[in-house]
């Protein structure tokens, strides 16, 4: 989206026309809106404006529920924005520490800062792009005078009527559609000067969840968020902000509900078993922050196999912070007696997964040629330099 764009979009007529739209779920459905707008007169640039933003507001619905239906995005905004239960939980951790007003730098869409605002925060955001910061504005409209949002540098914020700071380094390259990720050291703002800042007063740092762990400081609390079975991020909090005796932590939320693991240092792992009856799979938020012994030690597990992060033992239980697989069989690993042994047990719809192996399982789907009324979980890894693929079911 570029300015003329912009413009375009924040007109009534435009805005009217997008509240009118009903969900465009498919191709189809973005073919007949903007034939209909075409047909009523409206030009090609309104058109576009207005069925981009009403595609993105469905994308949308995963992140921000029926708050969607209100905001304005871009696509790379709406990528790179936290959903808002996180960005709600981001918040909590900010009332519980006292705190009462943030400036959100690095602000984007504004994910975090309908979080912050929602419980009640005053919000400085700050965005470094004047479109984003423009939607950003729009879409935090409703919080009146207790939210501010301003074009301008996270570097050259004011803070000194905040009582702390929530950043958000770009770490990928401008643009509001197609972008790439950048190295650390070319995050804006610098790491150097996010890090500086956390040493002065309470800061919220939120980064890609596989972020070099040699570069965390030691001073600041480390916690890893997998969400839905994805691990999202990785968020640096200092000064208040940060807990007690809390170097690493792993939040697991699925839906409404959450856990979390913390310790004040990375857990030892347990040691190497052989395979047992049972396979379980940490969540990557328990990954990340290594806090895989731990989970261990709940499960009575061990590793099956040095640097595969699958663990395994003969005890029947189950953690939220692993997914856990009972174990039918050891097949064959080849794909053509594997796939033999798999419509010998009538196995037609199969879920894959793999560690330690270079196997595409879209790919090895088809070539297995499933048939049957069966289901059942594929783990490939590999034990002792040797592959294996073991036929499990889902506890």
């Amino acid at each position: 989206m570029d300015a003329a764009e912009l413009d375009a979009l924040f007109t009534p007529e435009a805005l009217r026309l997008l509240d009118a739209l009903p969900p465009l779920h498919s191709t189809g459905d973005v073919a007949r809106a903007v034939s209909q707008l075409r047909a009523a007169g409206h030009s090609p640039e309104l058109v576009s404006a207005v069925v981009g933003q009403a595609r993105l507001r469905v994308r949308a619905w995963a992140k921000f529920g029926d708050f969607a239906d209100r905001m304005l995005f871009t696509r790379a905004g709406l990528e790179q924005a936290t959903r808002l239960p996180i960005a709600a939980r981001h918040a909590g951790r900010m009332r519980d520490a006292g705190i009462g007003s943030v400036a959100d730098l690095g602000c984007g869409i504004g994910g975090d800062a309908l979080g912050f605002a929602g419980i009640g925060l005053r919000v400085h955001a700050v965005d470094a792009d004047p479109v984003t910061a423009a939607l950003a504005a729009y879409n935090l409209a409703p919080f009146g005078a207790d939210v501010t949002v301003v074009n301008g540098l996270a570097e050259d914020a004011p803070l000194d009527d905040v009582d702390a700071v929530w950043l958000d380094p770009a770490r990928r390259t401008a643009g509001h559609t197609e972008t790439a990720r950048v190295q650390a050291s070319d995050y804006t703002p610098g790491l150097d000067w996010c890090f500086a800042l956390a040493k002065v007063m309470p800061v919220g740092i939120k980064l890609g969840p596989a972020f070099d762990r040699a570069l965390i400081p030691d001073d600041v609390e480390a916690q890893w968020i997998s969400a839905d079975g994805s691990t999202i991020e990785c968020v640096l909090w200092s000064g208040r902000l940060a807990r007690e005796g809390v170097r690493r932590a792993a939040l697991v939320t699925r839906g409404q509900e959450a856990w979390e693991l913390t310790a004040p240092a990375d857990a030892d792992d347990e040691p190497v078993r052989t395979l047992g009856a049972f396979v379980h799979e940490p969540a990557g938020a328990v990954i990340r922050a290594r806090l895989i012994g731990e989970v261990a030690r709940t499960l009575d597990a061990g590793v099956l196999a040095p640097g595969i992060a699958y663990l395994t033992g003969d005890a029947e239980a189950t953690s939220p912070f692993a997914a856990s697989f009972r174990v039918r069989e050891t097949l064959p690993a080849d794909v053509r007696s594997l796939g033999a042994a798999l419509r010998a047990r009538s196995i037609g719809t199969l879920e894959i997964k793999k560690r330690g192996v270079d196997v595409d399982p879209a790919v090895l789907r088809t070539k297995l040629k499933l048939r049957g009324d069966e289901s059942a979980t594929l783990i490939l890894t590999r034990v002792g330099g040797k592959r294996i693929a073991l036929l499990c079911d889902r506890v």
